[in-house]
């Protein structure tokens, strides 16, 4: 029995710490801000790579008119190169495929975030600064039917 207890008082005080109580609010927000801020960053790689793959096509274009054995110049790592046009158009076009593939996998991961938000928003009762009271009040009081989010229903986080 005393086995039994010291290994009960021991399990018991990791998991009231952390299970019953649940993240503290300022955790809670920190982290939803923090999946925030990884989606912006997502989103603005994306962007910064959608440029790129603007200027590798208006290159692409404007080399495709022009005599491939004229002189041309690349930068390649801070280096400016002198090349052919028949030898720098076709890498890039490879380069402007390459970045294509990254930012179609930059777009599913940021819809998998977006996912993950919304869920963690959900089961956290997150509710943005400015967002419509309306709107959240319908869906807080279809969700309070349940016995399960009833507890949640004044565990809401306000962020800023």
């Amino acid at each position: 029995m005393a086995a039994n207890s010291s290994s009960t008082v021991s399990k018991p005080s990791n998991s009231t710490g952390g299970k019953q109580s649940g993240p503290s609010a300022e955790q809670v927000v920190a982290a939803f801000q923090r999946m925030r801020t990884e989606q912006r960053s997502m989103a603005s790689k994306a962007a910064e790579l959608e440029m790129e793959i603007n200027e590798h096509s208006l290159v692409i274009e404007t080399l495709k008119d022009v005599d491939p054995t004229r002189k041309c110049f690349r930068l390649v790592g801070g280096v400016l190169v002198e090349r052919t046009v028949k030898e720098v158009l076709p890498a890039l076009e490879s380069n402007k495929e390459q970045i294509s593939k990254i930012v179609e996998s930059l777009n599913t991961q940021m819809q998998s975030k977006g996912r993950e938000l919304t869920e963690y928003r959900e089961k956290y009762n997150i509710r943005l600064v400015g967002e419509g009271e309306e709107g959240r009040g319908k869906s807080a009081a279809s969700s309070n039917g349940g016995e399960g989010s009833a507890s949640k229903g004044g565990a809401g986080v306000l962020v800023s």
